[in-house]
């Protein structure tokens, strides 16, 4: 997920969207409180809102899918990727094209230590949406993870190109963070920020994304 806290920014803002489509297939209302609070910005309030608004009865496929989807999120959101895992099943169940959910599965397969399995799952996303610059970037992790530096290297580079400024200045922002880029956050991918890349990615334990909010000021 670029995963927004790294994930959950670009994940949120596309599961957001299609949310608004499935409120309107389904009757329901962003006034609903439930509803509005499952599938809103406040994160503390969403396992709950999402656990209330999955108990009503006739809720449509589409409603269900993203609502699963959503306190799914909010479990990663909270660094429990463990708990998000069962939510992300059901909602790849119910709708196994579900682009976003399958990277977001892969997302939290690889932070939960299990990086392995999520192979699948992002071969699959980027089968169904090649152009995502977030499902690339969680298919570099992975494969940085599993020591294929070279690939790892070409998705990271490939996520930028397709990000184009901010996600350079998210990468620039995260090596900076871990001591390997003291240049500016400037959205430019010079031949310095490709070196502290490369010394990233030949140690799996190096994230080239920081938390979100390290970030957040010099990337905006």
């Amino acid at each position: 997920m670029l995963k927004l806290a790294k994930t959950a920014g670009a994940a949120l803002a596309g599961t957001l969207t299609l949310m608004s489509a499935c409120w309107a297939a389904g009757g329901e209302s962003p006034a609903d409180a439930p509803a509005e609070a499952c599938f809103g910005q406040d994160t503390g309030r969403r396992i709950d809102a999402c656990t209330e608004f999955l108990l009503r009865p006739g809720l449509s496929l589409e409603q269900a899918t993203m609502a699963y989807a959503m306190r799914a999120l909010a479990y990663s959101l909270k660094g429990d990727y463990e708990q998000a895992l069962p939510d992300y099943d059901k909602a790849i169940r119910l709708n196994p094209e579900f682009a976003v959910a399958l990277n977001n599965r892969a997302w939290a397969l690889y932070k939960a230590g299990r990086a392995p399995e999520g192979k699948t799952d992002i071969e699959r996303a980027l089968a169904l949406n090649p152009l995502s610059p977030h499902a690339i970037d969680t298919r570099a992790h992975i494969r940085q993870w599993l020591g294929e530096r070279a690939a790892a290297l070409e998705d990271y580079e490939r996520a930028m190109r397709l990000g184009g400024e901010p996600a350079v200045k998210l990468y620039q922002c995260g090596l900076q963070s871990a001591g390997l880029y003291k240049g500016n956050i400037d959205g430019q991918y010079t031949e310095i920020v490709r070196k502290a890349l490369e010394v990233c990615v030949a140690n799996r334990e190096c994230d080239p994304l920081p938390p979100d909010e390290e970030c957040r000021k010099a990337t905006s």
